[in-house]
């Protein structure tokens, strides 16, 4: 079934790493946006040959009460939309679908444990903000966000997740790198080490898992061994 075309307008754009940016924009003709935290659009623009392209993203930000949403995403090697997105200036325009996908949070509220690494931290970064933004979303309850990457210039949002940690005392931030620089001091290895750490002892909570396929499978992998059952095991795959 074709979806209609929405068109959102590039407002501010950063670059997060070398191959990195995190994108914002604004729908234009609507004043507000209603999406769930982990829904991902679908960005349909042509080519130079002017075939269409569609690739789909994962929106990097919780649900607000306007029209905009944030984008997370890495260029590809020769990738025509990715490398399209992160050249864009703002001001520019492109046009879209959705939001689509079942990648949200449970509606009981449960511990939990957010798994990511590389861009996989987009839906994430929505989840864990609008769980923390209203008190009756996350009282009562522990997260954990486990956030893997090979080198420390690839931690993307740092600052702002140092930040919710130091704010809620029910929220840990674990960075882990496969390959710390001299000195580093924090965690290393990789994400199911950690996740191993934090879920042996406790059974009843979710784990949330985004990232590349290999990832994905060794922690669902990971999580089975130690009891969990797989409806407490939510996950989202990048290739």
């Amino acid at each position: 079934m074709e979806h209609s075309l929405l068109t959102a307008r590039l407002t501010r754009s950063e670059i997060l790493s070398d191959r990195t940016k995190h994108l914002e924009f604004e729908v234009q003709g609507q004043p507000k946006f209603d999406f769930t935290a982990g829904q991902f659009i679908s960005v349909r623009e042509p080519r130079q040959d002017g075939k269409l392209v569609t690739r789909a993203y994962s929106l990097a930000s919780p649900p607000r009460i306007d029209n905009r949403f944030d984008l997370c995403l890495n260029r590809v090697s020769e990738g025509f939309m990715s490398n399209y997105l992160c050249d864009l200036e703002p001001g520019h325009d492109v046009h879209f679908n959705g939001p689509h996908g079942h990648f949200i949070l449970k509606p009981e509220r449960k511990d939990a444990i957010f798994i990511a690494t590389g861009t996989g931290i987009a839906p994430l970064r929505g989840m864990i903000h609008w769980l923390l933004a209203d008190e009756s979303r996350h009282r009562g309850h522990q997260f954990w966000l486990v956030y893997g990457t090979r080198f420390e210039q690839d931690i993307y949002y740092r600052d702002e997740f140092e930040q919710l940690a130091k704010d809620h005392p029910n929220f840990r931030y674990i960075v882990t790198l496969s390959r710390p620089p001299e000195g580093w001091q924090g965690a290393a290895g990789y994400v199911q080490e950690h996740v191993r750490t934090i879920a042996g002892s406790r059974q009843n909570m979710e784990a949330y898992i985004c990232g590349l396929n290999n990832m994905v499978s060794a922690n669902r992998q990971l999580l089975k061994e130690l009891g969990w059952d797989r409806h407490q095991i939510i996950y989202e795959r990048y290739d």
